[in-house]
């Protein structure tokens, strides 16, 4: 093997089973797609380290073993259309990509919208859509989605956009606040029902403009 390809094989081994991420369909996901390709250049040789790599404008890509648990909590399906929250490098939407039908990425800073669309554009990937928004609320003008997907923390659940899934759609979103944050995915049951599980604790960056916590009076 190259050593790109023992490195990524050391990640996944290492990293991500070890995160009980066990899917083999995720497995192979994450062994096929060159991670490196969407890191920056400055920051290649991280590619595969167990951490948060920076990118322009004070982002960060997710850290492989929380690409791979998100990827293996969505279960997505090859109908779905997701909204993802936050597209970074494009990294994680490429990787959604592989599973499902259509990835609307909402990406609220100009310059990252760019380079994840170039990034995803020299692996051929052409059924992820970039706007350049402010997701924190959603979109609801191109709702229902099948699975939304939140790449950055919020101390509380955006009101309304449970509202945007289909029917048996997931939604899946780090709350709170440091040191105490979880996962948590959201489905939804019927018109008004929804079912709500903390899936594991983690720590992730706060999105921009995300709702603040109400501050406790006595």
């Amino acid at each position: 093997m190259t050593d790109q390809a023992t490195a990524r094989f050391n990640m996944i081994e290492q990293q991500i089973r070890t995160w009980e991420v066990l899917d083999p369909r995720v497995l192979a996901t994450l062994s096929s797609m060159p991670r490196e390709a969407f890191v920056p250049a400055a920051s290649r040789g991280l590619a595969f380290a167990d951490i948060e790599v920076p990118l322009p404008k004070g982002q960060h890509m997710l850290s492989p073993k929380i690409e791979g648990r998100f990827l293996q909590a969505l279960q997505l399906q090859p109908q779905d259309k997701v909204l993802q929250i936050g597209v970074g490098s494009g990294y994680f939407a490429a990787l959604m990509a592989q599973h499902c039908a259509q990835v609307i990425a909402l990406e609220i800073d100009p310059d990252l919208s760019s380079l994840a669309s170039q990034n995803l554009a020299r692996q051929g990937i052409g059924n992820v859509e970039i706007v350049v928004a402010d997701g924190h609320a959603g979109d609801e003008v191109r709702a229902p989605y099948d699975v939304i997907v939140f790449t950055a923390s919020s101390p509380v659940e955006p009101e309304g956009v449970r509202r945007q899934l289909s029917i048996g759609g997931r939604m899946l979103i780090v709350l709170g606040q440091a040191p105490v944050m979880q996962a948590t995915l959201v489905q939804r049951l019927g018109e008004h029902s929804y079912k709500q599980d903390v899936l594991f604790e983690t720590c992730l960056s706060e999105m921009q403009h995300a709702p603040q916590a109400q501050a406790f009076t006595f």
